[in-house]
């Protein structure tokens, strides 16, 4: 049966007079995650106290929802765990890869790829000091830069400024040719498009889950382990949850068997309770029709957006099987011009250094939302609605 993205639609709050087009940076707010979140404040925090752990599964839950999101993403069962940020899951995929190629020094990546992902990394090379090193080259010339130098490839599949979307499967059997293990960051795919890690050979993938998978502000990243790796990659971070035996209290670490190994600090509970109830509005979701839908909504914009707006410039590959949920238009007065969009009801946002950025989300948005969305544009553009001192003052998040 077809995806019916109006019912998804009527299972987020969104708010009035509003078209949101920056799912890919915080979703909206899932209808059940308050209900979801208060229960679990009042009927198990509240009258359980600690023995939630145990009564609620607590400390299960970061096994059992890694598995819901191993599903949007095509990880084997058992292999995606929950906890900490993204930036600890990177470094923790990052290091455990890296010894896994003692021979080698270097990590390579791109000048597309979200920047604490490329500081994350150069902080692990200085602390290994002996040679390490991150090297970057343009998003096209990823492929060609894989040779027997490189120790690990460690990329974001679809670039955070434009929308580019790299070709997991294909640059992953290249990295395996030449020795290479891979670490792929999904923060712009899970919940974007359909993703296979396992069929894509991937080593390592890590990934947020605030974005498409909505589950607010602050919410849990995830990691996933091949099968292969589980039992012996050795994590950097030996937090005590990552121990065999936590409640043993030994004062030497055990890792414990397979992905569970990868966790760190105290699971978020009530983060993870907003995102349980969040992922279950992708119960009845097909990731093919998702994907096309997609498409549908990102093609309609940049059709009306360059019929109606002359001075953007499409940033974003023209081709869709090229992008991921996203399209982002060039502009000298990019800042200026989203925040006069912003005033207007009309929710997208700016990266630097000029460019404007709007997500697409089938689960909640509406073809008319993308005509009503071209036509303000329009109106921002035509009037240079935007050329007012109040949409020049930068905030702190752009």
């Amino acid at each position: 049966m077809p995806t019916d993205f109006d019912a998804t639609r009527a299972l987020f709050d969104l708010p009035d007079g509003i078209i949101y087009l920056d799912g890919n940076s915080l979703g909206p707010l899932p209808r059940a995650a308050s209900a979801r979140v208060g229960k679990v404040m009042t009927e198990e925090w509240g009258k359980m106290v600690i023995t939630g752990w145990n009564r609620a599964g607590w400390m299960e839950m970061p096994s059992r929802i890694g598995d819901r999101i191993g599903r949007l993403i095509g990880a084997e069962p058992g292999h995606v765990v929950l906890g900490d940020t993204l930036s600890i899951k990177v470094y923790q995929a990052l290091a455990s890869a890296l010894e896994m190629v003692p021979d080698r020094r270097v990590i390579l990546s791109d000048t597309g790829n979200f920047p604490t992902d490329l500081y994350m990394a150069e902080g692990l090379c200085r602390t290994l000091g002996d040679g390490y090193e991150l090297r970057t080259v343009t998003p096209d010339a990823v492929e060609e830069a894989i040779d027997g130098s490189v120790a690990v490839l460690m990329l974001t599949e679809v670039d955070y400024r434009t929308g580019r979307r790299h070709d997991m499967a294909a640059l992953t059997r290249r990295a395996h040719a030449a020795g290479v293990v891979t670490v792929w960051d999904l923060a712009h795919s899970a919940g974007a498009f359909p993703v296979d890690v396992a069929g894509a050979s991937a080593d390592f993938a890590v990934g947020c889950t605030y974005k498409y998978l909505n589950s607010g502000p602050g919410g849990p990243a995830f990691i996933y382990v091949a099968p292969r790796h589980a039992e012996t990659a050795r994590p950097a971070l030996s937090g005590w949850l990552g121990h065999e035996e936590p409640f043993a209290f030994d004062l030497s670490y055990r890792p414990a068997r397979g992905v569970e190994r990868m966790r760190v600090g105290t699971p978020p509970v009530l983060q993870m309770a907003a995102l349980d109830a969040a992922l279950d509005v992708w119960d009845g979701v097909d990731m093919a029709d998702l994907r096309t839908r997609s498409l549908e909504l990102q093609d309609r914009f940049i059709a009306g957006v360059e019929a109606a707006c002359s001075g953007l410039a499409l940033a974003s590959p023209r081709d869709a099987a090229r992008r991921g949920s996203q399209v982002s238009f060039h502009h000298a007065e990019g800042y200026a011009i989203m925040q006069a969009l912003i005033a207007r009801g009309v929710i997208g946002d700016f990266r630097a250094p000029d460019i404007l950025r709007f997500g697409f989300t089938p689960l909640y948005l509406h073809p008319t939302d993308v005509d009503r969305a071209v036509q303000v544009l329009a109106e921002v553009m035509t009037d240079r609605l935007w050329d007012r001192p109040e949409y020049r003052t930068r905030a702190r998040v752009t």
